[in-house]
């Protein structure tokens, strides 16, 4: 999906203001080349958009992606070659360096999931619990990592929640509104939370849902639940998955798990610009 706002322009206004003095008044005029590497084992991930960083800051420079993403990255590796104004260099390193590292990280450590879940049928997938204003970006580096990007927003999904069944609507609406809903957006998935296997039972009689979350259930429920539902449905898990917990949850048959830690909690991954000889 097309972003709807330019998160690149938005990070060069914070960081450069009105002008980047350093570099204006500390550094010559020389033309240079530099690179930007990795300093850990990773997964390559917001190197486009690194690039384009130094694009926009100076159309003069000449930029060479080194490495795509989704590329696994050893210590040393480059991702970026750059060469022209050393100043304008300079002036886009520390953006194009937090767009990389922190995508990076969101790649990394999303290679680390599927990997821990590899022999079985699940897809890892992401959340909504992104960084406001970067989820295209955070979602992108989800796929670079070998994860499935989940709904994208509020929109291209029906994902019917605990607070949404909370709500004050009589106790028999579901099964009405899942077809009033059909009637109108026939493509659009819908899926239902269930957080005990009573609901599950209840939500396999309704016409029209594709999926069923099974929120926070054991394992031994999540078995019970797919036993009940197979071929009907897709089954998704979902709360506090870890990477010590990912590949008993696979082994249950569910079709998707989703890890909101992929975008909310990954650390970002060393990388440093160096100028070259």
């Amino acid at each position: 999906m097309p972003l709807a706002h330019d998160p690149i322009a938005i990070a060069l206004a914070e960081d450069i203001g009105p002008g980047d003095f350093t570099s204006r008044y500390f550094v010559g005029e020389e033309q240079r080349s530099a690179r930007i590497f990795a300093k850990e084992r990773a997964v390559a991930a917001g190197v486009g958009t690194g690039a384009e960083v130094f694009r926009r800051v100076d159309p003069q420079l000449k930029v060479r992606v080194v490495r795509e993403d989704g590329a696994a990255l050893a210590e040393g590796d480059s991702v970026l070659e750059i060469s022209g104004p050393v100043r304008s260099i300079l002036t886009a390193e520390r953006v194009a360096l937090n767009f990389i590292q922190r995508l990076s990280g969101t790649a990394t450590l999303t290679r680390r999931f599927v990997e821990a879940v590899a022999g079985t049928s699940a897809r890892i997938l992401d959340t909504r619990k992104t960084t406001p204003g970067l989820r295209a970006l955070e979602k992108a580096a989800v796929v670079a990592g070998g994860g499935v990007s989940h709904r994208f927003g509020l929109y291209d999904m029906v994902m019917v929640k605990d607070n949404h069944l909370a709500a004050d609507r009589p106790a028999d609406h579901l099964p009405a509104a899942i077809r009033a809903f059909r009637d109108g957006h026939p493509s659009v998935r819908v899926e239902l939370e269930a957080d005990a296997l009573e609901q599950v039972r209840r939500f396999l009689t309704f016409d029209g849902v594709d999926v069923i979350l099974l929120d926070n259930m054991t394992c031994a429920q999540m078995a019970e639940a797919v036993a009940l539902g197979a071929g009907r449905v897709q089954f998704e898990a979902s709360g506090g998955v870890t990477l010590a917990t990912v590949a008993a949850i696979a082994a249950t048959g569910v079709d998707f798990i989703s890890v909101g830690a992929l975008t909310h909690s990954a650390p970002a991954i060393d990388f440093s610009l160096e100028l070259l000889p």
